[in-house]
């Protein structure tokens, strides 16, 4: 391979640059949320139903499928960013002061069929990118069924025995160790993904550059990255614990309010606008 070639390959993209925020702006994010929240009710509430819908029916297929259940949920989890895709244009319609309608909703979900996937940061990365996503969900869960079948001491085929034997276990070592694996596991999704999909949205860059900047975020800020994950997975356990009836808020709400730390953590303004019209390649 020519070294002008290979240089071109593997050298780094251009990236936004990011920008440095205080420990406590992940309270501020949710402030923001809840405003948007509070001018599109409708819009913003029916997406947490229908994935509250979802949860139900994912409990009643695999209520007695444990391994089943936690694979669909902590899937759906993960790729949480691009199922909150139309709330991040719901968040920017508002800031521009544009109308938040059904339309608004279509355009989110469907535009990407009409730009094909590309280095010129077509929506199609947008849907590359949630299936990497969701690859990733599918691998926790099969090293996490793994870990609780060779390590328990007893059969785990329900929720009902993942919670007595495992996570109410005496001795708690398994179910500490099944923690630390799902941290380890998830740092990188979540670093990976913290701004990703709101600056794909939002600018035309490819997968790369998303992923790439949302670490630049992580690494600039690990304070406020920090708590904004635990704010996630403590708000996450809230919806879950209260029989997915929390979800209807909670998801809109952390949907919301990942447009903001994006907006806020990112300086995409050299990047043309997803939105803009695009010149035919040449």
């Amino acid at each position: 391979m020519p070294a002008c070639l290979s240089a071109r390959i593997f050298a780094p993209p251009p990236l936004a640059p990011v920008r440095s925020m205080a420990w406590s702006q992940p309270l501020v994010w949710l402030g923001k949320a809840v405003q948007d929240i509070a001018n599109a009710p409708l819009i913003s509430l029916a997406h947490g139903l229908a994935l509250v819908l979802i949860g139900a029916l994912i409990l009643a297929i695999g209520h007695n499928r444990f391994w089943l259940m936690a694979g669909a949920l902590s899937g759906f989890l993960v790729v949480g960013p691009v199922v909150a895709t139309s709330l991040y244009a719901v968040s920017r319609a508002i800031e521009r002061g544009e109308a938040v309608d059904l339309g608004l909703i279509h355009r989110s979900w469907t535009q990407w069929q009409s730009c094909h996937a590309s280095g010129r940061g077509g929506y199609w990365c947008m849907v590359q990118f949630g299936a990497l996503l969701a690859l990733a969900a599918t691998g926790w869960v099969l090293v996490s069924a793994s870990l609780i079948t060779v390590m328990s001491p007893v059969h785990v085929a329900t929720v009902q025995d993942f919670v007595r034997h495992v996570v109410l276990a005496k001795d708690g070592q398994l179910f500490l160790q099944w923690m630390a694996l799902g941290s380890f596991l998830a740092a990188p999704i979540f670093a990976s993904s913290v701004v990703a999909m709101p600056l794909m949205l939002d600018r035309r860059v490819s997968v790369r550059q998303a992923v790439l900047t949302s670490w630049s975020v992580v690494l600039a800020n690990p304070g406020p990255m920090a708590l904004w994950a635990a704010l996630i997975v403590l708000l996450t356990l809230l919806g879950l614990g209260s029989y997915l009836l929390g979800l209807v808020f909670v998801m809109p709400l952390l949907g919301h309010a990942s447009w903001h730390a994006y907006r806020d953590l990112v300086d995409a303004s050299a990047f043309p606008a997803r939105d803009e019209a695009m010149e035919p390649a040449a």
